[in-house]
């Protein structure tokens, strides 16, 4: 299997992920509409599953892939990664204590835990595309 188009597969779904958050803070925050809401980021839980999964299949197989900027760019691009990877670590717990309460139809509870993974799971839906701009679109 040729897993060069994974990175821009896992960008698509990181992408995705960012949509479909702000979707679902647009139909719970805005339109009060519970369903939608739920769809989408049950939905935003599948493309950052699906997005985990392709990520360490390609890192298994490929291994680390070298940044190539330099001076300001490679500072830049540093400060992103060490962010985002520390708060993909300490998402996912969190997103499963929010699905958690919500399946037990404890809202309140959910609303207290989403209110501080929402920014979070955005911020790392989001820096996964930048740095997968950095890495593998822009010609440094």
């Amino acid at each position: 299997m040729d897993i060069s188009i994974l990175p821009t597969i896992n960008a698509i779904l990181n992408a995705s992920s960012a949509i479909l958050l702000a979707c679902g803070y647009y139909f719970i925050k805005i339109q009060k509409a519970e369903k939608p809401h739920q769809i989408c980021m049950l939905s935003a839980c599948g493309t950052s599953t699906l997005f985990l999964i392709s990520y360490l299949y390609y890192h298994a197989h490929h291994g680390i892939t070298r940044f190539a900027g330099q001076g300001i760019a490679r500072a830049v691009y540093f400060a992103i990664l060490s962010t985002h990877t520390v708060l993909a670590v300490v998402i996912v717990p969190l997103i499963l204590t929010v699905l958690y309460w919500a399946w037990k139809d404890q809202f309140n509870k959910h609303r207290i835990y989403a209110k501080i993974t929402f920014p979070l799971w955005m911020y790392v839906s989001v820096t996964g595309v930048v740095i997968y701009w950095m890495l593998y679109q822009i010609s440094w």
